[in-house]
């Protein structure tokens, strides 16, 4: 896990701590790690609609939560991190969901053949 991640999560779970704190005999969580202030489990049409004003305010094109799974793996990917490395970070054992997730760009495509024709026609 990225340290920026890590700090994120645990200064989450200090304010988490907190409203804890503050709701007192209100609230109604359990395990849960992202919730209500309350502690009950966040409502999936609030989620969604949070996740939707959250691509909104950052400008960028319209997209299911689902599909940032698809963009993570396939970033992981263009920054020239090996396909089971991928595979471990996004917890999959399978590789065709490996298949599924991961895609292989236009970008990806011209770096293989500007590699091969190196590899190629430029040997001494």
């Amino acid at each position: 896990m990225p340290d920026q991640r890590f700090e994120l999560l645990v200064s989450h779970k200090e304010a988490q701590d907190k409203e804890r704190e503050a709701a007192g005999d209100l609230w109604q969580g359990g395990d849960w790690m992202f919730t209500q202030p309350n502690g009950k489990p966040l409502d999936p049409r609030a989620d969604h609609d949070e996740w939707k004003r959250l691509l909104t305010d950052a400008g960028v094109r319209d997209a299911r939560l689902h599909d940032a799974r698809h963009t993570a793996a396939t970033v992981l990917l263009l920054l020239g991190v090996r396909e089971r490395a991928v595979m471990d970070f996004m917890g999959w054992s399978n590789t065709k969901v490996a298949e599924r997730y991961m895609h292989v760009t236009a970008a990806m495509r011209d770096d293989i053949a500007g590699r091969l024709s190196g590899f190629l026609w430029t040997r001494e």
